[in-house]
């Protein structure tokens, strides 16, 4: 077995030293590297004690020790500003930008609910017409689909309205029949036969005439559109499965059923029915969160601090490792066994303690925290206030 390397108090310069080489570049990292390696070495009894590593593994765990910070204070972000990140683009880098909160995610979470009422969503309702035959009152809604609508035989038709317009009062049938004083002689659609244009009637001559008010004519079609609606038969429908039932029985063809409706398939659609489409280069995930290696010269004094110390409580379990390979050292009269597992369990648990640590701070400065903090700070101003006297105004 190979004798263990000996740190000698002289580490080398880190850049190209680390394992992934995220932070290399950095001046400060850099700088801060080889004080890093005396500061843990130091920590584990160098001089006074053989520390059995070298700069290397120091340096190794300095830079997994600055990634794990940057993992804890990321993952805060994302969770703190998931609903805003989600459908943002991927491109886009957001170490050091301020997220602010917006309603858009909870817009568009709204809009799927109000699809079926036909008030939202994102998938645009088709129309289409089904022209009703006489004497046929069943009408397969399926078939209709498939042979007139281009509806692929193994989806589904989702009928959102059945509608029928009538002709309008002046368009329609049947009004000589109750006003004959409206009857007369009639050159098409729109010549109320008799009236003229424009509201002139009664003419007996070709310079006499006599003007009816705008109101007169407006009353002529509500009556005549009352007359219709009462008088006249009007269209229903049921709706039973893919079987359509108009109703009252039709005598005659020609006429025109309105059917707004979507296929299934487009409504299930993860990209049609989405606000974002098949757009791929969005956030769909938190692995997705455009957050990168973050830079080491940013991190402030407290940042840092917890670096430089959770570097040492890695540095200790490696130590531990490292000493478990060997358990005893050969002494001149005598061995001496290695202090291998107090270093792995007390690295070990140093590390705990500052992801612990970590953590609770940045939950404390998370938008929840901050908000129940100011919460709280006006409630003890309101109870502080109260107890102030109100001067009284004398004027």
């Amino acid at each position: 077995m190979a004798n263990p390397v000996i740190y000698d108090g002289s580490p080398g310069p880190i850049s190209g030293s680390t394992p992934f080489g995220f932070y290399d570049n950095d001046l400060q990292f850099q700088g801060d590297g080889p004080k890093v390696a005396n500061y843990c070495a130091r920590k584990l009894g160098y001089p006074v004690l053989d520390v059995e590593i070298n700069d290397l593994n120091i340096y190794a765990c300095f830079e997994e020790a600055v990634s794990i910070y940057a993992e804890e204070l990321y993952q805060l972000k994302i969770k703190d500003n998931y609903l805003s990140l989600e459908g943002q683009p991927t491109s886009s880098v957001l170490n050091n930008t301020v997220v602010s909160p917006n309603l858009m995610p909870l817009i568009n979470i709204s809009e799927t609910y109000g699809q079926p009422a036909g008030v939202g969503g994102f998938v645009s309702w088709k129309t289409g017409s089904l022209e009703m035959t006489a004497s046929q009152q069943n009408y397969d809604m399926y078939r209709w689909a498939v042979d007139t609508q281009g509806m692929a035989p193994t989806d589904r038709l989702v009928i959102q309205r059945v509608m029928y317009q009538a002709p309008p009062a002046l368009y329609g049938y049947g009004y000589g029949n109750y006003y004959p004083q409206l009857a007369g002689a009639s050159s098409g659609p729109g010549d109320w036969g008799g009236m003229g244009v424009g509201g002139y009637a009664g003419g007996s001559g070709t310079n006499s005439v006599t003007m009816y008010p705008v109101y007169w004519d407006i009353q002529r079609i509500q009556e005549l559109e009352m007359s219709n609606t009462v008088r006249l038969p009007a269209f229903s429908f049921e709706l039973i499965g893919t079987n359509l039932r108009i109703m009252p029985f039709p005598t005659v063809g020609g006429r025109y059923v309105s059917i707004q409706y979507a296929f299934q398939s487009d409504l299930m659609s993860l990209t049609k029915n989405s606000p974002y489409g098949g757009n791929q280069g969005l956030v769909a995930n938190a692995a997705l969160a455009p957050y990168t290696n973050i830079t080491y010269a940013q991190i402030n004094q407290p940042g840092k601090q917890w670096i430089k110390e959770y570097t040492a409580a890695l540095t200790s379990e490696l130590l531990g490792l490292v000493r478990g390979k060997y358990q005893q050292a050969v002494v001149p009269g005598s061995e001496v066994t290695l202090n291998f597992a107090d270093l792995i369990s007390r690295g070990q648990a140093m590390q705990t303690a500052l992801r612990e640590k970590l953590r609770l701070d940045l939950e404390d400065m998370s938008r929840q925290k901050q908000l129940e903090r100011k919460q709280s700070e006006t409630d003890s101003l309101n109870s502080t206030l109260v107890n102030i006297p109100i001067p009284i105004f004398i004027g």
